[in-house]
């Protein structure tokens, strides 16, 4: 929703609180069958992606993002091939995965074609990767690829998903997750987008843990990150795995990694793992 036609501005009344962004002017607007989605141009955050007015992504900070969806991940992994990234239309974790040299295959499953278009158009940057031979781009139904998925067929599941509402609100189910569980490899890890623990501890943090736990994995963590332009700019990414600790990482191998980054790297992925007090609190009170 807009202030006025000079910027664009996420409000949150819940919370009392705000996001503004100077704009230079609008670039798209288009209504999916899902969703409407919306480009502007602001004047110091390059291209912004809105979807039913809520943001995105930015041309400026969305590293912070794509990056800590794909490396922590597939750095705890200790031999990541398969990938299955659910949602992500941007194709910016898309891009960031397929860095990693030892990934023989990506499937990226959008339900909403309509938003990779528009990436494609206005953030050509996070898709210059979606030719990869690696790469399958398939705008089905999320939900329904992972329950028909064989089992085992996976080594890691990337859920990039929009906010728990419309179309993505059973990304964060029990139901989703067991079908994950089940679709997972022996060492599978999954990793879903979490919200921000300031404002969305015990209505989406909490309970996607429990929902993890009952699925069946062994272990869940939340890696935290700084993302300007989310509600309350702090971000987070929970990972679960079937076997071992989320904590344990190849971190000899994040290290030595043999490709480029703007915020990922061994110290950062250590540091992420640091829990803050009020949140080990609610999560030893919520087992």
């Amino acid at each position: 929703m807009t202030l006025d036609q000079s910027w664009f501005s996420e409000i949150h009344p819940a919370t009392g609180s705000a996001f503004s962004l100077k704009l230079k002017g609008t670039l798209h607007e288009a209504q999916s069958p899902y969703q409407r989605i919306a480009v502007h141009a602001t004047e110091a955050f390059g291209h912004l992606m809105a979807i039913d007015g809520y943001i995105m992504l930015s041309s400026r900070d969305n590293f912070l993002y794509h990056e800590m969806m794909a490396h922590p991940a597939l750095f705890t992994h200790p031999r990541p091939k398969r990938v299955l990234i659910v949602g992500g239309g941007d194709c910016g974790t898309l891009r960031e995965v397929l860095k990693h040299p030892d990934v023989e295959t990506v499937i990226q499953v959008d339900i909403d074609a309509e938003v990779t278009r528009a990436a494609e158009r206005y953030f050509p940057e996070l898709c210059a990767s979606n030719h990869d031979p690696r790469a399958q781009l398939r705008f089905e139904d999320g939900i329904a690829w992972v329950k028909n998925a064989e089992m085992g067929s996976y080594d890691v599941i990337i859920v990039d998903s929009t906010d728990p509402v419309g179309p993505a609100e059973g990304l964060f189910a029990e139901p989703f997750l067991r079908d994950c569980h089940r679709a997972l490899g022996a060492d599978g890890l999954l990793v879903q987008q979490s919200e921000s623990p300031l404002f969305h501890l015990d209505g989406i943090l909490l309970p996607l843990h429990r929902a993890l736990r009952a699925a069946g994995f062994a272990d869940t963590h939340t890696l935290h990150f700084p993302q300007c332009v989310y509600p309350s700019g702090w971000w987070t990414a929970t990972l679960a795995r079937k076997t071992g600790r989320v904590s344990d990482f190849r971190e000899a191998d994040a290290a030595a990694k043999p490709f480029a980054t703007e915020y990922y790297n061994a110290e950062i992925h250590r540091a992420a793992l640091a829990t803050p007090e009020f949140m080990r609190r609610a999560l030893a009170g919520s087992t």
